[in-house]
């Protein structure tokens, strides 16, 4: 498909399909542009992170649900919050839910830049000051909203919370002490939706550039984090 196939993979949550047959395997680099083209979906609006199976099999929308995470190792399960929200709030609701880990927190940058499909890297800088990420993360939030490839996770460890955003651009809470950052979420008009299906459930593809890759290296400068 030309240009836009050196920057374009597609993907499950799972890692694999829920069929055999991609809905994007037989479209023309015109339809794939068209869709590509398509951010809103009712008064939902992607990222440009991100789009949707060529089938639509799953519509976006504003909204969380509580999921539960079970740690393969010990067998702990770990309450978490997971919400979808259009791009014009997103960025706002992700900064308000950091307020509750404290003044000092932990940063994972999530990469998938150069990687083969389903594979990432982890790259961490430990004890920031939250003023100081918050500052950057402002600076940057044109490549945390846009970048298919890049996500970000901040912690505090002994909460234990954690907040993400991934490069799907869902928003995700882990932790038991997860109260203040659903009202959070409820602050924002983000309505509980617990049957609420979500864009990594069903095939989606996911966009990037080179300009975004060079700008996700500045975030690892500015962070402190080594390449």
């Amino acid at each position: 498909m030309g240009f836009l196939q050196n920057f374009l993979k597609t993907g499950y949550r799972d890692g694999t399909p829920s069929s055999d047959v991609s809905s994007f395997r037989h479209l023309s680099e015109e339809q794939l542009e068209q869709h590509m083209s398509v951010s809103r979906y009712g008064d939902f609006t992607l990222t440009d992170a991100i789009r949707p199976a060529y089938s639509l099999e799953i519509i976006p929308r504003t909204g969380y649900r509580h999921e539960c995470y079970t740690d393969e190792e010990t067998g702990t399960q770990i309450p978490v919050l997971m919400a979808s929200v259009s791009k014009e709030h997103l960025f706002d609701v992700f900064m308000s839910l950091l307020e509750p880990l404290g003044p000092v927190v932990d940063v994972v940058l999530e990469t998938s830049h150069e990687r083969a499909p389903g594979q990432h890297s982890d790259m961490y800088r430990e004890q920031i000051d939250m003023p100081v990420l918050q500052s950057v993360l402002y600076d940057f939030e044109e490549l945390l909203l846009n970048d298919g490839c890049c996500g970000l996770a901040v912690l505090n460890p002994a909460l234990p919370l954690e907040v993400q955003l991934d490069e799907h651009k869902l928003l995700f809470v882990y932790g038991r002490q997860n109260r203040l950052c659903e009202l959070a979420l409820r602050r924002s008009q983000i309505p509980m939706i617990e049957d609420m299906r979500v864009i990594t459930e069903a095939e989606h593809v996911h966009s990037s550039s080179n300009e975004l890759h060079d700008r996700f290296l500045q975030l690892c400068c500015r962070l402190g984090i080594d390449i």
